[in-house]
């Protein structure tokens, strides 16, 4: 009869823990989310000082133009890092939350399993074949299982390397209009020099 509660024991100890161990990983991850929004927030104020003071200093339209063009290619770099750090953090918590859940669902299946084993050895002469039907009804939901957890895991290898892929698309394409936004800006101050230039000779 005390083999029975100790069980139940137990499996209670074991869910208390699973449900500490899954706030401690939450609670983690919006520890390191909180850090890393004060240190952006740091940063973006000190450039922001920084970049008021530099604005002063401006003479023409083509250096307020190439300032503010200067600008986008390091912001776009922050804002992919950024995004980059958020999910890593995101992902650690998921990965931590998985394996919590890969240990009880293999918990599960023991237990499982260990309950078959004892009703097949106090089982009524003539139920071979229901304790047999039950140990292949787990095994296969246990190979189910594995199938959706190995599928879920490419999955994530696959969104994983689409934002790699977008993320460097962005910093392209930020590269790529920073050049173009130069050059239509000296195009612009050149055009402005040879008007200059040509009204004064009228």
């Amino acid at each position: 009869m005390s083999a029975i509660p100790q069980q139940i024991l137990d499996r209670q100890k074991s869910a208390i823990n699973t449900f500490v161990a899954v706030q401690g990983s939450i609670f983690g991850g919006f520890e390191k989310l909180v850090d890393l929004n004060m240190k952006v927030i740091k940063a973006s104020l000190g450039e922001a000082a920084e970049q008021s003071q530099q604005v002063s200093t401006l003479k023409d339209p083509q250096e307020a133009v190439a300032f503010v063009s200067s600008l986008a290619q390091p912001n776009a770099e922050k804002a992919v890092a950024y995004t980059k750090n958020v999910y890593d953090i995101f992902s650690s918590i998921s990965n931590d939350l998985i394996k919590l859940t890969e240990t009880q669902v293999a918990e599960g299946q023991q237990q499982i399993a260990e309950t078959i084993d004892q009703l097949a050895k106090n089982a009524p002469t003539g139920s071979e074949s229901a304790v047999a039907l039950l140990k292949s009804s787990l095994a296969t939901a246990n190979t189910a299982y594995d199938s959706l957890n190995k599928a879920a895991k490419q999955a994530v290898e696959v969104a994983e390397g689409n934002l790699n892929a977008a993320a460097n698309a962005t910093i392209k394409a930020t590269e790529s209009a920073t050049a173009a936004t130069n050059a239509a800006a000296n195009n612009v101050a050149n055009a402005a020099k040879t008007a200059t230039r040509t009204g004064g000779r009228n």
